[in-house]
């Protein structure tokens, strides 16, 4: 294939385009990272890879080579004509122009899996501000899929596939657990994109857990526990879920870490997710 660079420059001029910074897009030009994130991926012919904000299609050219079908997904008007004009000969490829956090994915998926298309996988060069809403509706909606492959922001990166309980933990270290096993594949350079964004990037990959790693008698009550838990990040966890409305009192909330035998003086981010899987289901079962 021609060099990335040569040809993100050839489309950019042709088509009278820049990058759009409202949608945080940055460009990739760097063959090696695509390729990588391909081969990570571990993209065939039995999988439907559904692959969120293409921008002008680097990533998704070598998609289209290796699966079985390629839906993607991009929000930005201008980049379509691009897309449609570059992919018209590919009879495995549709394209979507929606906001993929409006998009049924579980319609989507169960439409396009039939006796050829097994498996379904999400691959994408996502953009830093609206990471996470997409990571959490990928894991949150419980979609039929086997693993997502995506390269974002690295400070995010790390505390995705950071260790529940560890330095880097964050509410959403915690959710990424119970939903999937986490890697890194790669760090990207800032270089590696027209324009260069201020950061590094890091490509991960998440695995979809086929059983949770904790039992909770409460989804919804569990990952409750664990925003309140962080949304005051100096605060003791005995602090948190008192203002987080989590327990009535200071005094419910010591009983509650008497008998889970918790320190006082404990905070949120060091807690294993099997501690608070304890304490949401000792939450629940008192209301019931």
């Amino acid at each position: 294939m021609e060099n990335l660079y040569n040809k993100t420059k050839f489309m950019l001029n042709k088509y009278k385009l820049s990058a759009n910074k409202n949608l945080g897009q940055n460009f990739l030009i760097n063959d090696e990272v695509v390729e990588r994130i391909v081969d990570s991926a571990d993209v065939n012919e039995e999988d439907l890879v559904i692959e969120i904000g293409p921008g002008l299609g680097n990533l998704t050219e070598y998609l289209l080579e290796r699966a079985g079908k390629v839906i993607a997904i991009e929000l930005d008007n201008r980049m379509i004509e691009i897309l449609q004009d570059r992919f018209s000969l590919y009879n495995n490829f549709e394209l979507l122009n929606e906001d993929v956090l409006k998009v049924d994915l579980d319609e989507l998926i169960k439409n396009n899996k039939n006796e050829k298309i097994k498996r379904a996988k999400i691959v994408a060069n996502l953009p830093y501000y609206i990471t996470t809403p997409i990571i959490m509706k990928l894991l949150e909606e419980k979609l039929d899929i086997e693993s997502i492959t995506v390269m974002i922001q690295k400070e995010v990166a790390d505390r995705l596939i950071a260790v529940p309980g560890s330095k880097l933990s964050g509410a959403i270290t915690y959710c990424v657990y119970y939903y999937a096993t986490a890697e890194s594949v790669t760090i990207v350079e800032n270089n590696s994109f027209i324009p260069e964004p201020a950061v590094d990037s890091e490509v991960i990959k998440l695995l979809i857990r086929k059983e949770h790693p904790v039992e909770l008698e409460d989804e919804s009550e569990f990952f409750k526990l664990i925003k309140v838990s962080f949304m005051q990040r100096r605060k003791t966890l005995i602090n948190s879920i008192v203002n987080g409305g989590i327990v009535k009192n200071k005094e419910e909330a010591k009983q509650l870490f008497d008998d889970l035998d918790l320190d006082y003086n404990v905070r949120g981010e060091t807690l294993t997710i099997e501690q608070f899987a304890r304490m949401s289901n000792y939450l629940v079962a008192k209301k019931k």
